[in-house]
C-alpha cells in the first residue's frame, strides 16, 4: 500500500512544533564552551610546501572541488526575485568560472600573500569549527556537524538568511538567490536563497574516501604534497612536529575552540592576516579564541529566532497546502 505523504492537520502540528523548537535550540547551542573533540578527521595544510599550483591554470585542489561538487551547484530560476524587502539579490550564476574567491560555485580558494619577498599561498574553505556559530544559530536547523568533523548545509532546508555568514568569522558561506525552499515561501523576510560551502565532501568520507582536494594533492605532489588527511589528534601531532622543525606557528588548533582545517607556518598568521588585510581581503586569518562568546552576549537574549521559526512554520503550512491541493486536482 502507497503510503500518504499529505500534510494532515495531525502532521502539521507536529512539523509546526519541531520547527518552532529551533528557535529555542538556536539560543541554547550557544551557551557550550568550544572544544575540539578526538577521533574526528581533520585537513593539515602545510603552508611552507604549497606553491599554489603556479604552472597550472587553477590550483589543482580547487579544480577537484569544483568537479567533485558541480552537481550541488545551483540553479537559479531566473527571472531571480529582491530578497524581500530589499531591492537587491546574490547571483553568481553569471561568474561561475571565478575562482579568486569563494562564491556558490567555487567552494575552495587559493590565497597569496607575499611576506619580506615570499610568496606564500594559502589554500582557503570551511574551517570545520568542532562547535560551529553557524549550525548553532541557524534559525532552521540547515547546517549540521558531523562526527566526522565535517560541517555540512541542507540545501533542501536552508532558506538563504545568511545568518551563517554573519556569525562565520572567516566569513565563508556565501548566497545564491532563487534557488531553494524560499522559492515557494515568498514573500517572507527570513531568507533568499541557498547558502553554499565546503562540506568536507561528506558524501566521500561516508564511502571510505579522502575529501578531493587532498586527493589531488597527492596525486600532483605525493610525499611532498602540503594538504594532509587523517585523523585530528594524528594531524595536531603532526603540525607540532612540523612546526617545530620549521620553527613556525599552527593556526586552527584553538581557533573557535578546535576546528578540522589547521595550517602550519614558518610566518606569523599575525602576519599573514595583516597582508590579507592590506588586499582587502574578505577571507580574513585573525586569531579567533571562541567567536561564540561574543556571539552568546546578544543571543541569550535574541527573539528574533523563535519569531522566525514560527514564520516558517507558516510558510510550512502554505508550501504543504500548495502540494496537498496539487494531489487533490491530480485525483
Amino acid at each position: 500500500m502507497e503510503k500518504d505523504h499529505r500534510l494532515t492537520r495531525r502532521n502539521f502540528l507536529k512539523k509546526g512544533a519541531m520547527v518552532t523548537a529551533l528557535g529555542a535550540a538556536c539560543t541554547v547551542g550557544v551557551t557550550g564552551t568550544a572544544s575540539a573533540k578526538a577521533g574526528t578527521y581533520a585537513t593539515l595544510i602545510d603552508l611552507t610546501r604549497c606553491d599554489g599550483c603556479k604552472n597550472e591554470p587553477i590550483p589543482k585542489c580547487v579544480e577537484a572541488c569544483r568537479k567533485e561538487n558541480v552537481k550541488k551547484f545551483p540553479e537559479p530560476r531566473e527571472p531571480i526575485k529582491n530578497l524581500w524587502p530589499q531591492k537587491t539579490f546574490d547571483d553568481w550564476s553569471k561568474k561561475r568560472e571565478v575562482t579568486n574567491q569563494l562564491t556558490p560555485y567555487n567552494w575552495t580558494t587559493v590565497q597569496k600573500v607575499e611576506v619580506e619577498g615570499e610568496e606564500i599561498f594559502i589554500p582557503r574553505r570551511c574551517m570545520h569549527c568542532d562547535n560551529p556559530p553557524c549550525a548553532n544559530l541557524c534559525p532552521f536547523g540547515a547546517l549540521n556537524k558531523y562526527s566526522d568533523g565535517s560541517v555540512v548545509i541542507n540545501h533542501n532546508l536552508c532558506m538563504g538568511g545568511a545568518k551563517c555568514k554573519a556569525v562565520c568569522p572567516w566569513h565563508i558561506p556565501q548566497r545564491q538567490s532563487g534557488v531553494g525552499l524560499y522559492l515557494k515561501l515568498q514573500p517572507m523576510p527570513a531568507g533568499g536563497g541557498v547558502m553554499y560551502k565546503c562540506d568536507l565532501c561528506h558524501d566521500r568520507l561516508k564511502n571510505g574516501m579522502i575529501p578531493a582536494c587532498v586527493e589531488a594533492c597527492d596525486k600532483r605532489l605525493g610525499d611532498k604534497k602540503p594538504l594532509h588527511f587523517g585523523k585530528r589528534d594524528d594531524l595536531v601531532k603532526i603540525a607540532h612536529e612540523r612546526a617545530k622543525e620549521i620553527k613556525g606557528f599552527i593556526y586552527g588548533e584553538n581557533e573557535n575552540g578546535g576546528t578540522a582545517t589547521f595550517y602550519v607556518s614558518k610566518v606569523p598568521f599575525e602576519r599573514i592576516d595583516s597582508k590579507l588585510k592590506e588586499a582587502k581581503s574578505s577571507l580574513p586569518m585573525s586569531k579567533v579564541l571562541n567567536p561564540l562568546r561574543a556571539v552568546n552576549s546578544w543571543a541569550k537574549g535574541f527573539l528574533i529566532a523563535p519569531l522566525i521559526s514560527g514564520l516558517a512554520a507558516v510558510g510550512l503550512a502554505v508550501y504543504h497546502r500548495r502540494i496537498e491541493k496539487m494531489e487533490e486536482e491530480k485525483e
